[in-house]
């Protein structure tokens, strides 16, 4: 279909640890829980009301995995640019097809931004905080094209 876009852009903070998995290809997949929220004054009552949404982020360029592994923890607040992606599986148990909706960072169109301040995330094994990271955004432009590009 001519003129359609699928592009999702969240800030939002990470609502648990970063999960990794190794793929049977033997890659990374990174899979993140990120937290949306909106306020707003109800009007009846003068009261001030939140709504949080959370949406579940999937994350396959080998690159990003290794920063989200590194650098993200819970609570961290990031903006992610990706796609929508709706999956469908069966649940041998009960005989019923399940659907999945997540936002997927695969591809030169994708992005993940660390929005904390550098120095602030620690690794997992030792407490000497990181006085820099290797990028403030990691963009996926090409990397997983396997062939240049002939222009």
């Amino acid at each position: 279909m001519a003129g359609s876009l699928n592009k999702v852009l969240l800030i939002g903070r990470l609502g648990a640890d970063p999960e990794i998995k190794q793929m049977v290809n033997g890659k990374n997949v990174a899979r993140l829980s990120i937290a949306t929220s909106q306020s707003w004054k109800d009007k009846s009552s003068g009261e001030r009301k939140e709504k949080t949404e959370w949406h579940r982020v999937v994350i396959f360029n080998e690159g990003l995995v290794n920063v989200v592994q590194q650098y993200l923890k819970k609570g961290a607040n990031v903006y992610v640019e990706g796609q929508l992606s709706t999956r469908k599986w069966r649940d041998e148990k009960l005989g019923q097809d399940k659907y999945s909706t997540e936002i997927v960072l695969q591809g030169y169109n994708s992005s993940l931004t660390m929005l904390d301040g550098k120095g602030k995330t620690t690794t997992p094994n030792n407490n000497e905080s990181k006085s820099s990271l290797p990028n403030d955004q990691i963009s996926q432009d090409s990397s997983d094209l396997d062939d240049e590009i002939p222009f």
